[in-house]
C-alpha cells in the first residue's frame, strides 16, 4: 500500500550579493527518513495548527489562484502558514508583517510512489528583504537542517541534492535572471503514470 500524500510547504528564500544570487539551504541528517543528507530548502508538512493559523495576505492573488488548481486542500493561506511555521522552525527566522506577494509560488510536486514519506510540495520563492531582523542569525533553528547557509546559485547546484530541488533551483536561476513562467511548474506523481503540467 502506498504512503499517503500530505501537503507541504517550503520556503526558497534568496538574496542579491555582490557575487550574485544567495539561496538559503542546509542538510538533512544521515538517519533521517526521507531524503537523508541531501541539502534542501526549509519546508515540510502541513500541521493542523496551520488550519488554526491562517496567514492572509502574502501571496498575490495569481499566486491563491495557482495554489488551488488541481487541489482539494488545503487553502492557500494554510500552505502560507505551514511555510513560515516551517521557516521559523528550521532556521530560526522569521518572516515580517504581511507584503501582497512577498510569497510567489514557483513550483509544484508530488513525491513518487514507493518512498518512506509522499508530500504534495508547494514551493514559495520569497526574497530576504522580507525577513524581521538578521538574515544571517540561525541561533533559534531547531537543528532539523545543518549547515544552514546561504550559497550562490552555482554552488547550491553543485551539492548533493533530492532530483526535485535540482529543478526548481534551475526555475529558480532562470527566474532570477529575469525569465518569467509559462504558469508554475508541476511535477504530477499522484498517479501511477507521472505527468508534467503547468498550472496557469
Amino acid at each position: 500500500m502506498s504512503e499517503p500524500i500530505r501537503p507541504a510547504a517550503t520556503v526558497i528564500l534568496v538574496r542579491n550579493a555582490p557575487g550574485g544570487v544567495q539561496v538559503l539551504m542546509g542538510q538533512r541528517g544521515a538517519g533521517a527518513v526521507f531524503m537523508p543528507s541531501k541539502f534542501v530548502f526549509p519546508g515540510g508538512g502541513v500541521d493542523p495548527g496551520d488550519h488554526a493559523a491562517p496567514c492572509p495576505g502574502f501571496l498575490a492573488p495569481d499566486c491563491a489562484r495557482r495554489l488551488s488548481l488541481l487541489a482539494e486542500a488545503p487553502a492557500p493561506d494554510v500552505l502560507v502558514a505551514a511555510a513560515r511555521r516551517e521557516l521559523v522552525e528550521e532556521t530560526g527566522l522569521t518572516m515580517a508583517a504581511p507584503l501582497a506577494g512577498a510569497l510567489r509560488f514557483v513550483f509544484r510536486a508530488i513525491t513518487p510512489p514507493g518512498r518512506p514519506r509522499r508530500f504534495d510540495a508547494r514551493f514559495f520563492l520569497a526574497d530576504a528583504g522580507c525577513l524581521a531582523g538578521d538574515a544571517e542569525d540561525f541561533a533559534n533553528a531547531s537543528g532539523e537542517l545543518a549547515f544552514l547557509r546561504w550559497l550562490p546559485l552555482p554552488e547550491a547546484r553543485a551539492l548533493d541534492l533530492p532530483f526535485v530541488t535540482e529543478v526548481v533551483l534551475a526555475e529558480v536561476a532562470a527566474l532570477m535572471a529575469g525569465g518569467d513562467q509559462p504558469g508554475v511548474p508541476f511535477f504530477d506523481n499522484s498517479g501511477p503514470t507521472p505527468q508534467f503540467r503547468r498550472l496557469l
